[in-house]
């Protein structure tokens, strides 16, 4: 099967095409800050040619006969801008083009970027998320924030309002790779899990692949969240500082050498910083609440650019993001800390249209727990050094993209059940290749992956398939297939509805505790996580700003690592001759993943209304029985609408409703007192054990459904030139639904999550 596929690949790629007459070329800029603009319309007029522009603000148009054209630049928000070029034979012409922002947004303006872009890319299990895209949702503590815009997301769901974390298709929190400016991050949620580390003015544009992503992306199974931040602003210092009643924030941005035409390059930086108060104002503001809400965290980010006039750039940026729980319900204190500095880079090399992209980074997360209860001290700490190079090469319309990829990482944990730390490094290493082609109305995307573990001397080979065929130019059918594996795993265990401390280790022989031998009859001979992905879809432009969108998927998870649940025994030499998952501490799993969204989107540049069904069942096996695992929410349903007033839009009401069916849980039956009886002659009579819970059948029992309706109106007035105050005014849970978090095991005490939660922001932009 899989030199089928290479073959095929290897055939794909022959159509290439070489026969360039000219090309075009370049990049396009907000002229008021220098920014690149993403899905900017590039049509030579009179002719079928044209383009987009890619995540880079970059274009090219190949195979363009010599002559005298007139180039028209379109893009939503921006005045239209045309004007004469000329191209030679074999020619090649290196364009800046900076279009200034419309002086007033137009209702019946056509997003044409976006409209082509649907026919142009396969899109399959892809949102691509601006910041604008974010403020469009309601702002909960008056905050509009990534991690609220990600759980609207077709095939998404949250956990909780509290230590939440994000499930998506099936797949758990450990099997979504975070990639911040092409550096992973490891834990890209705070512990209230309403905000994300990643401060909205400062995403440029996020890609959030469910399922079925590209050779490019490597070692997770489940999805891909690619977040890239924006420039300095490289015409003037501009900035924001903003207070509400959960957080404060400022951010400044600005040139240090401006963009100029008489200067060869410029140089601008922007930093950002958060610093919640969550803790304080839960206890003064919102002292209704039956319990306080201990969350603290503190985020700061920073980054330099230095562009070339011809496009080329190289940025530096790092981070440093941090949590602090204390005494959260007087069991632990709780401390997580981000931090993380690289650097990447953007050439053109000369006399041709490719791109040339890389990035060198260094990532680290750590958890500790200070437990005050006999659970005692925990820890775990992930870091990785990683680079990237790729090159991107354009023929006509069809691209060529490959690349290598190395990451070194180290993984230590030190649990209440461990005598001594456990550290593990490993090295993965990749090459990929992508090509992206047309044959008439079919768009194919065939591409594969190489990956090398080097710690476990295990290879495989990832092949991949993303495909569309425009039946018209308003209905669209799209597929995706994909193997991928993973090296990762996470300790959380599944038996506690809330467990807010998570290890990670790498997978492995020699795991602490012992890896079981075998696994349903068959002995195990690797220890890398396997997945394979299987997606089907339609878009559908019903009528003009109308758009249905459908798929369905499906996903196997094989020779998944988790903790064992069924470990009775100490694996010791009086217990060889029990099973090995009777003894061992790791046992493998394997799984699957099915079921479907529909979404529905109109949005005519005022109003917006974005309606989504999610159905999904996720199901896991071990060695003796078959289980829901506690993500396994089989309905849910999100409706957010936003609706901007006035000939300025200057004041806006949004509002978003969530219904999600009941998560499985694994309920108590009763409690056994543990005596440790160590010797002949303890005295059982008098001696006072430990408590120790029964637990019922593994997650046999659903929590009710979750449902929540929050809203938010924003009122922007301009008080000077380039400076904007904003008043935010925002409910969370509108009609104080009791949506509840856990059962409490010791005291059967049901703990809800956020009550209503009235909140204010105001802001101001110079």
């Amino acid at each position: 099967m899989k030199k089928i596929f290479v073959a095929l690949f290897l055939i794909m790629c022959g159509f290439i095409s070489y026969s360039q007459v000219g090309t075009i070329k370049g990049f396009v800029y907000n002229k008021d800050n220098g920014e690149p603009i993403l899905f900017a319309n590039i049509i030579l007029e009179n002719t079928s040619i044209g383009t987009t522009t890619d995540d880079n603000g970059y274009f090219v148009i190949n195979n363009v006969k010599p002559n005298t054209y007139n180039l028209k630049i379109q893009c939503l928000g921006f005045r239209d801008s045309t004007f004469v070029i000329t191209l030679s034979q074999g020619g090649m012409l290196n364009l800046k083009i900076e279009l200034l922002p419309s002086a007033q947004q137009l209702d019946l303006v056509e997003v044409v970027g976006n409209k082509e872009a649907v026919r142009t890319e396969s899109q399959v299990s892809i949102k691509k998320i601006t910041a604008n895209d974010i403020y469009k949702i309601p702002s909960i503590g008056g905050q509009a924030d990534l991690a609220q815009y990600l759980q609207v997301l077709p095939g998404v769901i949250s956990s909780g309002d509290q230590g939440g974390q994000l499930y998506i298709r099936g797949g758990s929190a450990i099997q979504n790779k975070v990639l911040l400016d092409g550096m992973v991050v490891y834990n890209p949620f705070h512990s209230i899990g309403i905000f994300s580390v990643f401060e909205t003015d400062i995403i440029r544009k996020a890609d959030v692949y469910t399922g079925g992503f590209g050779a490019q992306y490597g070692g997770r199974l489940s999805s891909v969240i690619d977040i890239s931040t924006k420039d300095g602003n490289k015409k003037r210092t501009q900035g924001k500082v903003s207070f509400s009643t959960f957080a404060v924030s400022a951010l400044l941005e600005g040139p240090i050498i401006k963009d100029k035409e008489n200067k060869p390059y410029s140089l601008s930086y922007i930093l950002s910083a958060k610093k919640s108060y969550l803790s304080s104002t839960s206890k003064s503001i919102y002292s209704y609440m039956d319990n306080d809400l201990p969350y603290e965290f503190f985020d700061l980010y920073g980054k330099l650019s230095l562009t070339s006039n011809e496009g080329s750039k190289i940025n530096l940026f790092g981070f440093n993001f941090t949590d602090d729980v204390k005494g959260y319900k007087n069991v632990a204190d709780f401390n997580w800390k981000n931090i993380g500095v690289g650097t990447n880079f953007l050439l053109l090399p000369p006399g041709t249209s490719s791109l040339v992209e890389g990035t060198i980074a260094y990532s680290k997360y750590n958890m500790d727990m200070s437990a005050t209860t006999n659970e005692g001290e925990q820890s775990s700490e992930i870091s990785s050094f990683s680079g990237i190079l790729s090159a991107t090469s354009f023929y006509d319309k069809n691209q060529l993209k490959y690349g290598l990829e190395m990451i070194a990482s180290k993984t230590s944990s030190l649990f209440s059940s461990m005598t001594e730390e456990v550290v593990d490094n490993s090295t993965e290493m990749a090459a990929f290749v992508l090509f992206k082609g047309f044959l008439g109305n079919l768009l194919y995307e065939p591409s594969i992956r190489f990956s090398h573990y080097a710690s476990l001397s295990e290879s495989y080979f990832e092949p991949k398939l993303s495909l569309k065929y425009n039946l018209s130019k308003d209905f669209r059918l799209k597929a995706a297939m994909g193997q991928y594996t993973q090296s990762f795993i996470d300790t959380k265990s599944d038996r506690d509805v809330v467990n807010l401390f998570t290890g990670y280790l790498t997978t492995g022989p020699d795991l602490y505790g012992g890896v079981v031998s075998s696994f349903q009859g068959k002995a195990i001979d690797h220890y890398i996580e396997k997945s394979n992905h299987f997606i089907f879809g339609a878009e559908w432009d019903i009528v003009r700003h109308l758009t249905l969108n459908a798929e369905i998927y499906y996903k196997t998870m094989t020779n998944l690592m988790a903790v064992n649940r069924d470990k009775l025994f100490d694996d010791n030499s009086l217990n060889t001759d029990l099973p090995d998952y009777q003894t061992k501490t790791f046992a493998i799993e394997k799984g699957t993943a099915y079921g479907g969204d529909v979404s529905l989107l109109y949005s005519d540049g005022r109003f917006y209304l974005w309606a989504i069904y999610s159905y999904g069942k996720v199901e896991r096996e071990n060695e003796i029985q078959t289980y829901n695992p506690h993500y396994d929410r089989r309905h849910n349903i999100n409706v957010l609408v936003s609706y901007q007033f006035g000939r300025d839009r200057s004041f806006e009401l949004s509002a978003r409703w969530n219904y999600g069916s009941g998560f499985p849980f694994t309920g108590t039956q009763g409690f056994v007192e543990y005596l440790p009886i160590s010797s002949l002659d303890y005295d059982y009579t008098s001696a006072n054990g430990n408590m120790q819970t029964l637990y019922g059948s593994l997650n046999a029992q659903r929590l009710p459904a979750y449902h929540r309706l929050d809203i938010s109106a924003k009122k922007r007035f301009n008080v000077f030139a380039h400076s904007v105050l904003e008043v935010d005014v925002s409910v969370t849970n509108v009609y104080d639904r009791n949506n509840i978090f856990y059962y409490d095991r010791v005291t059967s005490e049901r703990v809800d999550q956020l009550p209503i939660m009235p909140s204010m922001a105001i802001s101001l932009t110079f």
